[in-house]
């Protein structure tokens, strides 16, 4: 198996591509500054065409039979235009799935939840459910999955939730800097439950619908096996840094207080919101998220604190 992975070096693909090798599978690893690219055995580094452009993927498809495009804008710093989300994660994925087709026999499409949902839910996210996204990132990957499908390419599309590991940013690094600071913390009424993915987990799914024909032309979600509440996750935190959850409850307005002070008021919804993930659908296929979300928190702040000191 020959695999081309587009965004090599970023949060996911710097972990996806050398887990790869280390199994054995050449990884033709497409980024656009190849200086942060871990080099190793059974890696390849090539540079990654211009997403904005329409670019020509032959040379760096030749051979390969399989594909994992991670590449796209997710968090981009600052507001961009809607038209360079879709040419970065639309358009760009199209016109790779074109010129794969007949020569590739997967694709796999890195998605994500907020193509099935906006930032909470008052039930479980299945499958099943009717994609809402409620902003342009979850628009467009949702736009790129379903233009995918019509292209005529074997594919897979995982749509993972908020994937923690070390390096992590985005919420979950805000959450980290909040559980690093000494004060008690007002999170301990915080009980509703949100479902994260490990990139362990994450990682496991990518490699086992790789391989597996059960997945060939479907969409998964992708989640640790339970969710945990906020409390849950800021306590496991403070446990990974070796110290006392240092949880107590107190009213929503303090926690709104304290959010803000991290110039974070904007994220409540994400912070108090109920969001569980039913990842039911993948594991019926034999992928099963080994680590649980408590434990890999609890890894993941260790590593990061060692690697600080």
């Amino acid at each position: 198996m020959r695999i081309l992975v587009t965004g090599a070096t970023g949060f996911i693909g710097s972990s996806l591509v050398p887990a790869l090798a280390r199994q054995g599978y050449f990884v033709r690893a497409a980024a656009r500054d190849l200086s942060c690219l871990a080099a190793g055995p059974n890696i390849e580094p090539v540079a990654m065409p211009d997403l904005s452009t329409k670019a020509d993927w032959s040379e760096t498809l030749d051979g390969v039979t399989h594909v994992v495009h991670l590449a796209g804008i997710a968090h981009a710093p600052g507001a961009l235009p809607d038209h360079v989300y879709s040419r970065i994660n639309t358009d760009s994925v199209v016109k790779l799935a074109e010129q794969a087709k007949g020569h590739v026999e997967r694709f796999v499409f890195m998605s994500s939840v907020r193509a099935q949902a906006g930032l909470s839910s008052p039930t479980p996210i299945t499958e099943a459910d009717t994609p809402s996204p409620t902003e342009i990132y979850g628009y467009t990957k949702l736009a790129a999955e379903r233009q995918l499908a019509a292209s005529g390419v074997d594919f897979t599309v995982l749509r993972p939730a908020v994937v923690y590991g070390p390096g992590v940013k985005g919420n979950i690094a805000a959450l980290a800097t909040i559980a690093k600071t000494p004060m008690p913390l007002p999170f301990g009424g915080l009980d509703n439950r949100r479902s994260l993915v490990a990139i362990e987990n994450l990682i496991s799914s990518v490699t086992h619908v790789l391989r597996s024909e059960q997945t060939r032309n479907e969409t998964y979600l992708v989640a640790d096996a339970a969710p945990i509440s906020v409390a849950g996750i800021v306590g496991a935190m403070r446990e990974g840094l070796g110290r006392p959850p240092q949880l107590v409850k107190m009213p929503s307005r303090a926690i709104r207080r304290l959010m803000k002070s991290f110039g974070r008021e904007d994220d409540w919804e994400r912070v108090c919101g109920a969001f569980e993930i039913d990842p039911s659908k993948l594991m019926a296929t034999g992928w099963k998220p080994e680590i649980e979300s408590a434990e890999g928190i609890k890894r993941m702040m260790r590593l990061s604190h060692d690697q600080a000191t």
